[in-house]
């Protein structure tokens, strides 16, 4: 029997760093299929679809992958505001972001407005993000909108370095407000509310992941089993210093076993 009936695994610095593979990690995701143990990739970034994402795992890193199968900050965010209680009806949403929160955000219960009109104002990482963009976001806020981020990320990386995540552009906009957003991805509650029931909520799920301050707080706040793997973010150097450690820890996916 396998010690987790299910696993939510992140992306960036788990599964492969930007384009480049880890090819560990392939046969991790490999060795779960083989053994039908349902898992989602649960990722922080809102700026690309589930689609493009799940394109990406399979055509880059030769990890066969369906959109079923990602579950974005993006899509965690429209599901938390679909079903707000802040606004009865239809959720008004003056929205800055990218492809992948703009298609989220494409349903029935969701009206993308201008600012002017927003009961909601809702931030993604946006890297065309302008002063006019702040503006109109702040006179909504001012007006009483509610602010909801995607995430709270201050950085992403990339093969150049560590680029502004969509916490730069949150704290740009706190700053401006006064007012502290609904913060919707990891750690926070909503996008692993949103996983776990996208996994038919999983009895002995497990967290896996390479940042401490995002995958493995996510776990540990939501009652999950975690893993760290050292392929990432996290040194074991800056694990030695926290209270609360990971349920595991592996400095890569050949050092893990399923069973």
């Amino acid at each position: 029997m396998p010690q987790y009936d299910a696993y939510l695994i992140d992306l960036d610095g788990t599964i492969y760093h930007g384009k480049n593979p880890i090819p560990e990690a392939k046969r991790f995701v490999h060795r779960l299929q083989e053994a039908n143990i349902p898992y989602l990739f649960v990722t922080n970034n809102s700026t690309k679809t589930a689609e493009a994402f799940a394109e990406d795992l399979t055509r880059l890193h030769g990890i066969k992958t369906s959109k079923e199968q990602v579950y974005t900050s993006a899509m965690a965010t429209a599901d938390y505001v679909a079903s707000d209680s802040f606004k009865k009806g239809l959720k008004k949403v003056y929205l800055i972001g990218e492809a992948g929160l703009e298609e989220a955000f494409t349903r029935p219960e969701i009206q993308l407005v201008s600012y002017d009109q927003a009961d909601y104002v809702v931030m993604g990482l946006d890297r065309s993000f302008t002063y006019q963009k702040l503006m109109e976001a702040t006179f909504a806020i001012q007006r009483g909108a509610r602010f909801i981020a995607t995430n709270a990320d201050t950085n992403l990386p990339s093969e150049k370095g560590m680029l502004p995540g969509a916490g730069s552009l949150v704290a740009a906009l706190k700053t401006a407000t006064g007012v502290a957003p609904t913060i919707i991805a990891k750690p926070e509650a909503p996008i692993m509310q949103g996983a776990l029931k996208r996994l038919n909520n999983p009895k002995k799920p497990i967290m896996v992941g390479d940042n401490y301050q995002t995958d493995i707080l996510a776990g540990i706040q939501n009652g999950l089993a975690t893993l760290l793997v050292y392929t990432g973010v996290s040194t074991k150097e800056q694990i030695q210093q926290k209270e609360i450690k990971p349920t595991h820890e592996v400095e890569h996916f050949e050092q893990w076993s399923i069973k």
